[in-house]
């Protein structure tokens, strides 16, 4: 099993509106650090993006990259999203999940992460990259969501 980042935060709203968020892949250039457009390729039955094509600029990085997403999430939005890397340039390995759970009037979002890149970085450097991304992305959603 590869090595991952994760880390979890709870946002001061119930879990469908952090799911719509979440969901809302063509709007994550708003918002999330990095991101510099978003095309949703395919929709699963339930109108969830399934397959999207990401174009990043994030310092070092910049790819653009395909991923697949899974959705097990329930009518209260409790759940989890996962994604995998289909097809990129730089990113070798981009493998996350978002998992939500209710905690009192609010939400607990964990962020799981494992990225890889084409480029020779140390595997210290690496989870350190995977710390701040993760970081990073649970603050931006949380004041995303809490406006």
């Amino acid at each position: 099993m590869a090595e991952h980042t994760e880390s979890s935060t709870v946002v001061d709203a119930p879990a469908p509106a952090v799911l719509e968020v979440i969901s809302d892949l063509p709007a994550y250039p708003q918002w999330a650090n990095g991101v510099k457009s978003v095309e949703v390729l395919t929709n699963d039955g339930h109108g969830r993006p399934a397959r999207a094509r990401f174009v990043v600029d994030s310092g070092p990085i910049k790819d653009t990259y395909v991923l697949d997403y899974t959705w097990d999430t329930a009518a209260d939005g409790t759940g989890q999203v996962e994604w995998t890397l289909v097809e990129a340039k730089v990113v070798k390995r981009l493998d996350g999940a978002y998992r939500l759970e209710k905690v009192g009037q609010g939400t607990e979002v964990t962020y799981r992460l494992t990225v890889d890149v084409n480029l020779p970085m140390l595997g210290m450097l690496k989870r350190k990259a995977e710390r701040v991304i993760v970081d990073t992305a649970l603050k931006e959603l949380t004041k995303r969501v809490q406006g």
